[in-house]
């Protein structure tokens, strides 16, 4: 079977294979998106590229119906929130269409001695690559390509190997809206391949959405290289839960926190750390909500997924921890379950369960949970819940993380920065500083 394929995790069907790309198809790209940078991006302005992701935007919210369809199949998400996904998708772009003028303006300096002036302008760097993984695969393109085609950089994207139908969707999109040929490239290139384009000096630096190691490879080939790169990597998003006026919502917000997109996403919340005075309460209610679920989740995104986190949560059982389980695996489907008791000695206790599994934790007090919650390799997003607003931003402050959501989930917007610390990664995506990543600050001071 070719490398790119979409194959439906619901049913195991292969639905269509898209042929990996050649050596030569990837030298073709790189010319092809350098030639643009060189011709495209220093003959337009901001306002002009804001114009064309504008109608990216716009293409995505006419075809959402079509997108949507797409990624039901290739990476089993329901209709529903595939169109969701396509729709944030395009106020991303529209976002950008909006701020990009303010956003690159420059910005003067006030000399502290002599005469003359200082600027700072912002001008792209030149060819940018980006990786992106398989669980949003409009999002994530997204907020790497709205603002930088905006700022004038040109894009040669890979896609992950089960999103190809989605890739030259979002191809087909960019030619569309108007953008020539290499401002923006879908490649179905090889791991091989993709080491390459890092290594090549057309390529001033990359982007990357995934796993630990596959950031810390990318990571390591533009190190050698001297190439800037931001990482999105995993989380294991701590849920401190220290007291609640309403136990029935704050439970639904941590169903909601756990379960979006059957739990397949970076910043979910993963590891639920209750005050023992309520412990015993939520988890009741909690579990109750997690195995009422049963039958109506999506499939995970393929049938490697689900038994990749079937071993996970084996391994949790067997060194101890207790399983509530709505049921067994089958295929891609997995059942949702909660797992307790799960000490510093298990496996589990520092990974990532990427799907339905939610991790319970008693705590004492509020230093015991800030503890808990710190003692993990990720730092992506954390969420805090109490009636106590002093103690939110009290624990706000003192938890490792780059993203802080006190008493809400699901909130995050386009104008909202989004990444991690510690092995979750470093750079911001969204908002101001997401079009500021990859960008020349040059200065001109003018005596």
């Amino acid at each position: 079977m070719s490398l790119y394929a979409v194959v439906d995790p619901a049913t195991g069907e292969t639905v269509q294979e898209y042929p990996t790309a050649t050596d030569q198809q990837i030298e073709e790209a790189l010319a092809s998106a350098s030639k643009a940078f060189k011709e495209w991006s220093k003959t337009t302005t901001v306002a002009d590229r804001a114009a064309l992701i504008r109608k990216v935007g716009q293409l995505h919210a006419e075809r959402a119906e079509e997108l949507a369809k797409i990624i039901e199949r290739e990476m089993g998400k329901p209709f529903d929130d595939a169109k969701g996904e396509v729709e944030f998708s395009a106020a991303i772009y529209e976002y950008y269409a909006d701020n990009a003028e303010k956003f690159l303006a420059d910005e003067p300096i006030d000399l502290l001695d002599g005469e003359g002036s200082a600027v700072i302008k912002r001008t792209p760097v030149g060819v940018l690559l980006g990786i992106m993984p398989w669980n949003y695969p409009y999002y994530q393109v997204a907020r790497f390509a709205g603002p930088n085609l905006t700022l004038g950089n040109t894009i040669v994207l890979k896609h992950a190997p089960q999103c190809p139908e989605s890739a030259a969707a979002m191809q087909k999109i960019f030619d569309d809206a108007g953008y020539p040929k290499g401002a923006y490239v879908n490649v179905y290139a090889t791991n091989e391949q993709i080491a390459d384009a890092i290594a090549d000096p057309r390529v001033q630096g990359v982007s990357l959405t995934g796993s630990e190691r596959a950031g810390a490879a990318v990571a390591e080939i533009a190190g050698r290289n001297l190439k800037k790169v931001v990482l999105e990597l995993g989380g294991s998003d701590p849920f401190i839960v220290l007291s609640t006026d309403n136990l029935d919502e704050t439970v639904e917000a941590a169903f909601s926190g756990r379960f979006e997109n059957t739990g397949q996403a970076c910043n979910a919340a993963k590891r639920f750390i209750v005050a023992a005075d309520i412990y015993d309460d939520f988890l009741a209610k909690f579990t109750e909500r997690v195995l009422g679920a049963a039958g109506s989740l999506a499939p995970l995104s393929s049938v490697a997924a689900a038994e990749r986190l079937e071993q996970q949560v084996q391994k949790a059982v067997d060194s101890g921890a207790k399983l509530v389980s709505a049921g067994e695996r089958k295929g891609a489907h997995f059942p949702p379950g909660v797992l307790t008791g799960v000490t510093p000695e298990s496996p589990s206790y520092k990974e990532e369960l990427f799907g339905p599994v939610a991790t319970v934790y008693k705590v004492a007090d509020e230093d015991e949970a800030v503890e808990l919650a710190n003692d993990t390799p990720f730092g992506l997003g954390s969420y805090v819940f109490t009636a106590d607003q002093e103690q939110a931003l009290r624990v706000a402050d003192k938890i490792e993380a780059g993203m802080v959501f006190v008493n809400v989930v699901g909130a995050d917007g386009v104008e909202l920065p989004f990444g991690g610390v510690k092995r979750s990664g470093f750079g911001r995506e969204l908002g101001r500083f997401g079009i500021d990543e990859f960008v020349n600050k040059k200065l001109i001071r003018v005596g």
